[in-house]
């Protein structure tokens, strides 16, 4: 499941830790960045890595709520509307609803054509710009409902 590439990178966190397990979570990232989601027989080559079981890295993945299984894999770009407060009352949830309802997907799903994946967080920490939104790894803001169709042209283009 995991390429050479992928191994090596796991592999190179190991030194830069106080143990193999404290590269649970860089590896996890890894995985889902290069794959979209932490599939099971990934799961057990990591375990197998760092000298855990599969129980242990499953815990560790399952604690934080962005990895992604493969029965919800990650599209291609991963939107974040943030619902934080200084968001909320500037519009964020209008937005979250405009996105949702112009893609046809629920916060969490991911369109048909696997392009966009969209998701709430309770705290981008971009007050100054609100209402936020992180497309991938990249805030940006002010993003208010009446801006969503050129976001998501952007994204679907």
């Amino acid at each position: 499941m995991l390429t050479d590439t992928l191994r090596e990178q796991i592999k190179a966190y190991i030194p830069r830790y106080p143990s193999k397990q404290a590269v649970t979570l860089p590896a996890l990232h890894l995985v889902q960045d290069e794959l979209r989601c932490v599939p099971l027989e990934a799961i057990r080559e990591i375990a197998d890595l760092l000298d855990l079981s599969p129980a242990e890295v499953h815990d560790t993945m399952s604690f934080y709520g962005i990895f992604r299984d493969e029965s919800r894999k990650l599209g291609k770009n991963r939107l974040w509307v943030c619902r934080g407060l200084a968001c909320a009352i500037t519009g964020g949830e209008d937005t979250l609803s405009a996105v949702c309802d112009k893609l046809h997907v629920k916060p969490g799903g991911t369109t048909a054509d696997g392009k966009i994946t969209v998701e709430f967080a309770e705290c981008l920490g971009m007050c100054d710009v609100a209402p936020a939104v992180m497309i991938n790894d990249v805030g940006r803001g002010p993003f208010p409902a009446d801006k969503v169709d050129t976001l998501l042209d952007e994204l679907k283009g």
